[in-house]
């Protein structure tokens, strides 16, 4: 294994972010395995460790954002983070770092914060699992008339299934089991479901 993602998956479980159970996914799926990046991210300085390594291999495709968007409240943390890597790595205009909250259930740009027309943006998640939150915000975007220009994430827990019509860099690639809720082997063996970021069970 390449000894930079050793280094991301040892610190990962050292805050205990790394997680073993049965958990209800923000996707709807089910899974024994979940990464919890706010204990991670809670740390400024392990955050800005994973930011500035994605913004490394970001600057090596090519690609120069003008802003940062990511979705609440997954990538509340992580879209500044990473505006600030960029703003070390060009020492350029500042780089913004903006939220997409879903007030009413879809995503939505607000307290008095905009993208401009033509404005080059890279949408960050902190895990990606099927791709859907991130995106509903490249579709945001390009509604407000700025120019989506790739998507990244800590981590990519698809396997490589998640897919965007845009370039797509990750950290680390884990090829976790997930399950639909009628075929959930943990929801068989009658594993209390618990949907992470709360201490109480979810409903199944």
């Amino acid at each position: 294994m390449n000894t930079k993602i050793d280094e991301f998956e040892s610190l990962l479980r050292e805050v205990e972010a790394w997680q073993s159970g049965h958990f209800l996914l923000s996707s709807g799926m089910h899974s024994s395995e979940y990464v919890q990046c706010q204990r991670l991210l809670q740390y400024p300085r392990h955050g800005m460790y994973f930011a500035e390594a994605l913004v490394q291999r970001l600057l090596a495709s090519g690609l120069r954002p003008q802003a940062v968007v990511g979705p609440a409240l997954g990538a509340v943390h992580m879209e500044v983070l990473v505006a600030l890597a960029l703003d070390k790595a060009l020492a350029a205009e500042p780089i913004r770092g903006i939220f997409a909250e879903r007030p009413e259930g879809t995503f939505e740009i607000r307290r008095g914060t905009d993208l401009k027309p033509g404005e080059k943006v890279f949408v960050v998640e902190d895990v990606t699992t099927t791709g859907g939150s991130a995106r509903q915000v490249v579709d945001l975007i390009r509604k407000l008339g700025a120019e989506p220009i790739g998507v990244g994430a800590i981590i990519d827990r698809s396997g490589g299934k998640a897919q965007f019509d845009l370039p797509f860099i990750s950290l680390i690639q884990m090829n976790l089991e997930i399950y639909a809720k009628d075929e959930c082997p943990l929801c068989k063996a009658g594993q209390p479901l618990v949907k992470p970021g709360s201490t109480k069970k979810a409903q199944a």
